[in-house]
């Protein structure tokens, strides 16, 4: 009972916190208000949240990991992969080794194999602190894209480092052929785990709905669930259960373009997926703050073990490794876009050069999140042999301290950088938006006459036929895109039905556009739920 009392106030303090967000008259970002809000639980109510890392790491990771796969632009994610892999793996081993030995050097008392795994978990970045953060602060939309990507991946490659990092500590040894065979295997594993369990679900998935009907409650329930079953599957033969469950959000994207579910178990998964995805990410953020107060009440006993006259080292050392954690990921971009321009010149291409001003944009948006809280969290208390893990408690804080100062400075220089900052159209893959409503319409127009012929003849359905007919013509004709769907759900039965295929049609248009890189995948995306919203309000007074 009073895990679940913990559990309900923490769920609590998120709704909290996102209307204290609103009502503030300054933009301050949802997750330091989050942070806030566990702060003034664990001060004002004394409240403590005991946990067990690895409940935490699997109740956590696998869902977050797997919704940000599923989300991101797909198109985008593609056409920027070059840059995307090289910051999310390129800069992640990057990070571990320079601020690996950076924090060895300047904190003697963590092991080198330690500060390894430190540095491995702050080097994944958190998506969702710098959309909250960006929301005041608008970053050009292509380098939020290749943002998502990055973090995306480099929360699988970060975790993977990490693990190998406190297996070195614990084993005390570390051979990097071995290291570099077991992470190839480790990923190679999780890849195929996440990308068979997700597309195996899919095609049973479309069997049983074939057969039995869709219900909207169960493929929500199976989409919650998939997440688990790659996670703990890649886990059960050695594999990434960390890259599973992203591999299985991006498989789980296109398995389910292919099954095209229905618009109403789409809206209602999108609402399911929206809350969890707020409720974790502020639970973690909220759990951050409430345990501040023990943080600061044991800063002075790790200060008397790390044998420092003043607590105050410990700030120094935060203030410390979050600057050099921005200085090695701007020099990182600074390099790849050199790199790039060079490239560019040989190759006789012509390439516009973002302003200093962007490249620290890029440098400042790294922000530090619920991923690098997660995993720090895991780190074992004890070693095999019943020693105690060599300066864990410093750092958790170490982590801690990071994580909310990077919060902090983005904050502030996102805002000041951004400001004078002026931004070219992103460009759009394929089709623009009226030239996909234009050939969806046209589409629907061809299923409607398909039908009427197959028909026998019907007053009420050759009159619904024209009327629909015509809706679709003056979109053509005139490009007004109306809103019909108010008049069309007071239709009778067989205009409504007509309406439906229409509907389906479009869609299929559409996906084939999408799937032949005719169309952009954030207007497809925009397209689709705009057809779903339409087919919704058709549906239900048939009871479809």
């Amino acid at each position: 009972m009073h895990t679940v009392t913990i559990i309900l106030v923490l769920l609590l303090a998120v709704v909290a916190s996102a209307f204290i967000a609103r009502l503030l008259p300054l933009n301050i970002p949802l997750p330091l208000i989050q942070i806030g809000t566990g702060a003034v639980l664990s001060y004002g109510f004394g409240m403590s949240v005991p946990l067990d890392p690895e409940f935490f790491f699997l109740f956590f990771i696998p869902p977050l990991l797997f919704l940000d796969g599923w989300r991101i632009p797909k198109s985008a994610f593609f056409r920027d992969a070059r840059p995307i892999v090289t910051l999310a793996i390129g800069l992640v081993l990057f990070t571990v080794v320079g601020m690996g030995y950076f924090i060895h050097w300047m904190i003697p008392a963590i092991p080198l194999a330690a500060a390894f795994a430190l540095a491995a978990i702050l080097s994944p970045t958190d998506p969702v602190a710098v959309s909250a953060i960006a929301s005041h602060s608008p970053i050009p939309s292509r380098m939020m894209h290749i943002l998502e990507g990055e973090a995306l991946l480099n929360d699988a490659s970060g975790l993977v480092c990490f693990r190998f990092a406190v297996a070195a500590v614990i084993t005390g040894s570390f051979s990097l052929f071995d290291a570099s065979l077991e992470f190839l295997q480790t990923a190679g594993g999780g890849l195929l785990i996440g990308i068979g369990v997700a597309w195996l679900i899919g095609i049973l998935n479309r069997w049983l709905v074939a057969a039995a009907g869709e219900d909207p409650g169960t493929q929500i329930l199976i989409s919650l669930l998939i997440p688990f079953a790659a996670y703990l599957g890649a886990e059960h033969i050695g594999g990434s259960g960390i890259l599973a469950a992203a591999a299985a959000g991006i498989t789980m994207h296109y398995a389910d373009l292919v099954g095209r579910r229905l618009a109403a178990t789409r809206m209602q998964r999108r609402a399911v997926w929206d809350t969890i995805q707020m409720a974790l990410n502020g639970v973690i953020f909220v759990i951050l703050g409430a345990q501040l107060r023990a943080t600061v009440e044991g800063l002075p006993g790790i200060a008397l073990e790390m044998g420092l006259s003043t607590a105050w080292w410990l700030a120094f050392y935060v203030l410390a490794i979050t600057t050099v954690l921005a200085v090695l990921r701007f020099l990182w971009v600074w390099s790849s876009f050199k790199f790039t321009l060079f490239r560019a010149k040989r190759n006789g291409d012509e390439i516009v050069k973002p302003s200093f001003f962007l490249l620290l944009v890029g440098a400042f948006a790294g922000v530090r999140g619920a991923i690098t809280l997660a995993g720090i969290l895991t780190l074992p208390f004890l070693l095999p042999n019943g020693a105690e893990f060599p300066a864990r408690d410093l750092m958790i804080f170490l982590a801690k301290g990071v994580i909310l100062l990077s919060l902090l400075s983005a904050s502030i220089a996102l805002p000041i950088l951004t400001r004078d900052l002026e931004f070219s159209p992103e460009p759009i893959m394929g089709a623009g938006e009226w030239q996909a409503r234009a050939a969806a319409a046209e589409a629907a127009i061809r299923r409607i006459e398909q039908l009427m012929k197959s028909m026998s003849a019907n007053d009420a359905y050759a009159e619904a036929a024209t009327r629909v007919t015509e809706l679709y013509q003056r979109r053509l004709d005139y490009g007004n895109e109306g809103d019909e769907a108010a008049r069309i759900h007071s239709q009778a039965d067989a205009e409504r039905s007509l309406k439906l295929e229409a509907i389906r049609a479009e869609r299929d248009e559409l996906f084939q556009m999408w799937l032949s890189n005719k169309l952009d995948d954030s207007v497809h995306q925009r397209l689709l739920r705009e057809l779903d919203l339409i087919e919704g309000a058709l549906s239900r007074p048939t009871g479809h």
